[in-house]
């Protein structure tokens, strides 16, 4: 979303000075609820690009280019995950083959993220022949480091609901992929396997050429579950900070996309196992 709606204020169709739609309409546009708004519209403000929203009024699109704490451009410094992986992502699927690679803890970010290269496929600016994307999540029946509530008795509730998510978004996200065929004629593979181990970092290969990293920030934080408020370890996934390299940018980025490759593929063959989203 915050890819979507940055790229409307870039290409003029939001202008400088006027007010963001309503978080009602944009929960109905994206089809998500209010809390993933607000994070977007909260990355679009760190970014520069929203005023501060006041009491009963919208934020506003601001006059001036943004630029990072460091007086860069934005875009050249690392970025959270949910503003740096679409335009990476729509990169990549300039390529006739495109093959993604993702490791995560759920498909939140790449299914948030694949928006922008969707919409440029559906208003015909990128034709890929065929799309390849392997994805591995946790198993599960693994007892997870995060999410993990407090109390012992709280673990159930923590678990089921990270679970759902595991398995709703990657319906979404392979479901979404797969309607390419229909639409456009593009064949699309997408499959999932299972870690045995909770990943302490997000990962994105893009067509062997690019490798994309972040740490899952861990923090405690209370929840509300089916009515029972607890507290809980958790990592806000999309607001991960993530890294790019580039093997065309050196020999230091080239040896770390290669080993990110295949590390990935050691994971893929070895210790991971088929995985059934329910």
């Amino acid at each position: 979303m915050a890819d979507t709606l940055r790229d409307r204020i870039r290409r003029g169709e939001i202008k400088a000075g006027e007010p963001m739609p309503t978080q009602g309409r944009l929960a109905e546009e994206f089809c998500v609820e209010r809390g993933t708004i607000r994070q977007a519209l909260r990355i679009l403000h760190t970014e520069g690009l929203l005023t501060e929203a006041t009491r009963g009024a919208p934020a506003k699109v601001a006059a001036t280019s943004p630029v990072t704490a460091t007086g860069d451009p934005v875009g050249t410094t690392p970025q959270p995950t949910v503003s740096a992986l679409g335009p990476r992502l729509a990169r990549a699927f300039e390529a006739e083959e495109v093959r993604i690679d993702a490791l995560s803890l759920t498909s939140e970010s790449l299914m948030l993220a694949m928006t922008e290269p969707l919409r440029l496929i559906h208003e015909n600016r990128l034709k890929p022949v065929n799309i390849t994307l392997r994805v591995l999540l946790p198993a599960r029946n693994i007892e997870l480091a995060f999410p993990k509530g407090l109390e012992p008795s709280e673990a159930s509730l923590v678990h089921q609901r990270w679970l759902q998510q595991r398995n709703s978004q990657g319906h979404v996200l392979r479901n979404t992929l797969r309607s390419l065929y229909r639409s456009h004629g593009i064949d699309v593979t997408v499959t999932f396997r299972a870690l045995p181990f909770t990943p302490p970092l997000k990962l994105y290969v893009l067509n062997g050429s690019e490798a994309l990293f972040a740490y899952y920030q861990v923090t405690k934080r209370p929840e509300v579950i089916e009515d029972v408020n607890l507290e809980m370890y958790d990592t806000l996934g999309p607001e991960s900070v993530l890294f790019a390299f580039d093997a065309e940018k050196g020999p230091r980025d080239a040896a770390f996309v290669e080993q990110s490759a295949k590390w990935f593929d050691a994971l893929w063959n070895t210790i991971t196992s088929d995985l059934t989203l329910s």
